[in-house]
């Protein structure tokens, strides 16, 4: 497998960072509340509801969510990249892996989201 990301990936989180987003989801899920899957987080930007979108990087076809990056820049919602789709799956408590995911409420995560949110901005200044 080569180390090239799919053209749909702007920025790349470090491995702290996309744990942190495990995390995060992980606890919204159990204590806020979540969206899974690449419909479910289209129409949740698209109403505004979006805390924080996560995209898996290893989703085939990449057309399945290529959209996502596009929509939230014009949403201004922030929006990160994790390695793998069947960990976000495993966060969100799937037994499949999720393209994508959204956070609605963070519940007791908020302070994670927060240091996300803001790590995205400066991976994004950086580029």
């Amino acid at each position: 497998m080569s180390s090239s990301k799919p053209y749909y990936v702007k920025f790349e989180a470090s491995k702290d960072l996309a744990n942190a987003v495990y995390e995060a989801v992980r606890i919204a899920k159990q204590s806020g509340k979540i969206r899974k899957g690449t419909n479910e987080t289209t129409k949740a930007i698209e109403r505004g509801l979006c805390k924080l979108v996560v995209i898996a990087e290893d989703v085939e076809p990449p057309e399945v969510v290529a959209h996502l990056p596009i929509l939230c820049e014009e949403r201004n919602v922030p929006y990160i990249f994790v390695p793998s789709k069947q960990q976000l799956g495993a966060s969100i408590g799937i037994d499949v892996g999720s393209a994508a995911a959204t956070i609605i409420d963070s519940g007791e995560g908020q302070h994670i989201v927060d240091q996300v949110v803001s790590s995205i901005a400066t991976l994004k200044e950086k580029k």
